[in-house]
């Protein structure tokens, strides 16, 4: 960056405030233009400073059909075909993580935020939790047709103080400013609730940030590590711990590596693989489960 009366004045850090620096830039797939990043100097969060904001455009149907910014979504087939799709081993992985970490589930009120097409609700409810979603694409009046419960703005806000767990799965990444968006749904959760994101670690791609197959500009435009998300969760009214690779992340990562490969649907073939070995390898590669987990206070 040039000094003078003429050089460009950076935003301040989005979560501690602290000042950015560029950090590359790097061509979108839907929006043709390039894309700035800021990374912190102070925390070393990630974000675009130059994002879309056409919500509308960006998650049209194209983008739920896998034909959008993000070509390894495929949210229609999960909704049409959820006993074939590898989604169902990251909502299995999902649910285990969480009963780990929170006990018994009957009983408890279990919010997904930005639910997409509702699938991992609807696997929810049908093992006789109660889960709704939250989310306003264009895929959520077809999720709503099958009987998913996906809320309106207006009803969620008659939520508040009323939910145990609130999960956020692969959503963060897509929030220009997620400090509010933490803080509004802290509101949501009883004392003591739990708060579960998952999100890309950016912490083992800093070097190579722009290869990392991660680092879609159109649609992810907040990139965190272990670090940031803590300063963000606790800013926020949660307390964090790190619980690690606990039972239920080798699903999640065992959904993650076959969305990588574009495999839509379970086979025999992937399920001879062994993937308590595989998922724990990869995850000591990429930290996927080094995120911290924050508790309501």
């Amino acid at each position: 960056m040039t000094s003078g009366p003429t050089a460009e004045r950076l935003p301040n850090c989005k979560i501690c405030g602290g000042a950015t620096r560029p950090f590359g830039e790097k061509s979108g797939r839907v929006v043709v233009r390039s894309f700035r990043f800021l990374c912190c100097d102070v925390c070393n969060f990630i974000s675009v400073a130059n994002p879309c904001l056409d919500f509308s455009m960006l998650y049209n149907e194209d983008y739920y059909r896998g034909k959008g910014a993000d070509d390894t979504v495929d949210y229609l087939f999960e909704l049409e075909r959820p006993k074939a799709t590898i989604r169902q081993y990251e909502w299995r992985g999902i649910r285990r993580v969480v009963e780990h970490l929170q006990g018994d589930l009957s009983g408890v009120r279990w919010l997904d935020y930005g639910c997409g097409s509702g699938g991992l609700v609807r696997y929810l409810r049908r093992q006789n939790i109660d889960a709704v979603g939250f989310d306003e694409g264009r895929i959520v009046s077809l999720a709503r047709a099958k009987g998913i419960p996906i809320l309106t703005e207006t009803e969620l806000e008659r939520e508040v103080g009323r939910y145990s767990i609130i999960t956020m799965i692969e959503v963060i990444e897509h929030l220009p400013d997620p400090m509010p968006v933490l803080r509004n749904l802290r509101r949501f959760l009883k004392p003591g609730g739990l708060m579960f994101v998952t999100t890309g670690n950016s912490a083992q791609h800093r070097k190579r940030f722009m290869d990392w197959p991660y680092v879609l500009p159109d649609v992810h435009v907040s990139y965190f590590d272990p670090h940031n998300m803590q300063i963000a969760l606790n800013a926020n009214g949660f307390a964090c711990t790190f619980p690690g690779h606990i039972p239920g992340w080798d699903d999640i990562i065992r959904f993650k590596v076959l969305k990588a490969l574009r495999w839509r649907k379970v086979g025999m073939l992937e399920k001879l693989i062994p993937w308590s070995l595989v998922s724990r390898f990869i995850d000591s590669r990429v930290r996927s489960s080094g995120h911290p987990v924050g508790r309501a206070v």
